[in-house]
Order: C-alpha cells, then sequence, then structure tokens
C-alpha cells in the first residue's frame, strides 16, 4: 500500500532552502531515508509532502527512501524492529547504522533537520559550485 503523503509539494520552493537541498544532495548515495507514516495521520499529511519534495529537489534516488506504512494502532512493517511509536518518523541510515531519528515533530521541517543531522554526524559536505 502506498503511501499518498510521500508525493512530492508540488509547489514547494527549493531554491528557498538551497543549503538543505545541498546537504542531502551531497550525501543522496550514502544515506537511506526510513520514513514510517499514515495517511489518516494529521502529522504525517502535513509534513510528507514537503520532506518528500526536498529528496526528489536534491536528486536521492528512490532506492535511498524506504517508505513504510502503518495502520491507525501503528502497526506495520519494521514499526517493532525500529521501535516506532509515533509518526510521522524518519531514520536516517548509513551503511545499515542510524544516524538519528525524527520522531512526530522537532520544530523545524524533516529535511531541515535531516540535513542539519547530517552536518552534524557525517561533518559539512564540500561546497558545491552554482
Amino acid at each position: 500500500m502506498p503511501l499518498d503523503s510521500m508525493t512530492p509539494n508540488p509547489v514547494w520552493v527549493a531554491d528557498a532552502y538551497a543549503e538543505t537541498v545541498a546537504v542531502l544532495e551531497a550525501y543522496s548515495d550514502e544515506v537511506t531515508y526510513n520514513v514510517w507514516g499514515g495517511d489518516w495521520c494529521k502529522d504525517t499529511t502535513a509534513q510528507l509532502p514537503d520532506f518528500a519534495a526536498a529528496l526528489e529537489a536534491a536528486g536521492v534516488p528512490d532506492g535511498r527512501i524506504e517508505v513504510h506504512v502503518v495502520d491507525e494502532d501503528k502497526r506495520g512493517p519494521g514499526v517493532e524492529t525500529y521501535e516506532i511509536e509515533r509518526i510521522p518518523t524518519v531514520v536516517l541510515e548509513r551503511d545499515g547504522e542510524e544516524l538519528s531519528r525524527f520522531v512526530e515533530r522537532e520544530g523545524e521541517p524533516i529535511a531541515v533537520w535531516a540535513a542539519d543531522q547530517l552536518t552534524e554526524q557525517l561533518g559539512a559536505p564540500p561546497a558545491i559550485d552554482d
């Protein structure tokens, strides 16, 4: 079953998040994004379309984005293994190792949070020339 909330927001403006997109792009072939959500959840439907748009703008390959749909009882693939309690949850992994985890709300958009976490965990990527 697909997660409609992972359809990129068509009005999201990548230029407004140029630094975020650059970081996501720099690590696009190294990081896997495990995403849990449910289209019945207001937090999921409010946050994931912009995140999906950021991943798309950064050219993150589909194979690096693992989407897991959960039901209203928060049951679904990987829920027990990853101990998912709230959604949306996004787990950043590199080489099978968890780098960081976004759970429900972090006070900033998921893409900005992810870029900050990648920079903190993996270092600032080299500057990307225009």
